[in-house]
């Protein structure tokens, strides 16, 4: 457990210690009251519903057996395994070296399957009905939480993987490499540089040069703002023409797909209050011959691949 003070570890160790000693004083209490054979049993004077009376009788011996085993198993169990902040236990045993023990045990059985693929490449494994089946495991347990199970993303920030438009390029290589480090982007807010009116003005742009409907005279404004804002003119990233620029993973604006929605609501929160967003890397986390796997699945999704296996 990571603590910042050494107080913590202390203070669990008490409350653990006095916990079990008040649960031992509390049952050896309640063990004192011995019946003879014969003996009247009193009452406690409780009453319920006018006569229903509760009477003093001792706990049953199986009871208190059973209770004084679970005492002596919180003991065992402290003894044997961490549980008080500071001692370890004498097992050594943690939550991270159960975890590396199940990777290692994991990769011994399943490692050879996967490195039976690791030198086909991604194209081609993409088509191999074995290799997608397990590439779509490991898409299942890593990436559906984003993604969706059917790969198909929302527009809260996270791609659709079935279609031809991506971000960082859509090749087997850019996939691998995305995969393997991860991508990191944001879009930086420009409400307070363009003001409300400006904001709408662009919004309605994009939307012209992206082919929806748009406003003709806010459109025609946000074209010289698109172009000549200060300090920063959007096509200082997304290029005169709006159409980005793939090796820096800024997005062409004219393509019609929308990673937070193309609404004009949608557009000016984008443009109002900036966007950032990762992509983790699952290298070091899958290592190369899952990875490998992953893009080859990743790659096979897509609908309709074209012929140079470029995004369109």
């Amino acid at each position: 457990m990571d603590f910042t003070s050494g107080f913590w570890p202390i203070y669990i160790l008490v409350m653990v210690i006095a916990s079990l000693a008040f649960v031992l004083v509390v049952l050896v209490s309640q063990t004192k009251l011995k019946i003879k054979k014969g003996e009247k049993v009193e009452v406690t004077g409780h009453k319920w519903d006018g006569d229903l009376e509760e009477y003093n009788n001792p706990l049953p011996g199986w009871w208190v057996a059973m209770f004084y085993m679970t005492i002596v198993f919180a003991v065992g169990y402290l003894v044997a395994y961490p549980g008080s902040g500071v001692y370890q236990g004498a097992f050594g045993w943690s939550a991270q070296n159960q975890h590396a023990k199940e990777v290692e045990s994991a990769n011994k059985q399943y490692g050879p399957i996967y490195a039976k693929y690791a030198k086909v490449p991604v194209a081609e494994l993409a088509k191999d009905e074995q290799a997608r089946e397990l590439g779509k495991r490991l898409y299942m347990t890593y990436c559906m939480q984003c993604h969706g199970a059917d790969a198909r993303g929302a527009t809260t920030g996270f791609p659709n993987l079935t279609d031809d438009v991506w971000l960082w390029g859509g090749s087997a290589e850019k996939i691998t490499e995305t995969l393997n480090k991860g991508r990191v982007n944001q879009m930086p807010a420009f409400g307070e540089v363009l003001g409300e009116e400006k904001v709408r003005d662009v919004a309605n742009y994009v939307r012209k040069i992206s082919g929806q409907p748009f406003n003709e005279a806010r459109a025609l404004r946000g074209a010289v703002v698109f172009t000549s804002a200060k300090p920063l003119a959007c096509a200082s990233c997304h290029g005169p023409d709006g159409k980005g620029n793939m090796d820096a993973g800024i997005p062409n604006l004219t393509d019609g797909d929308w990673l937070y929605g193309g609404s004009e609501a949608s557009i000016v929160e984008t443009i109002t209050n900036g966007r950032q967003n990762q992509m983790p890397a699952w290298q070091e986390f899958l290592g190369d011959d899952k990875v490998h796997l992953l893009a080859a699945y990743v790659y096979g999704l897509r609908a309709n691949q074209p012929k140079d296996n470029q995004p369109k």
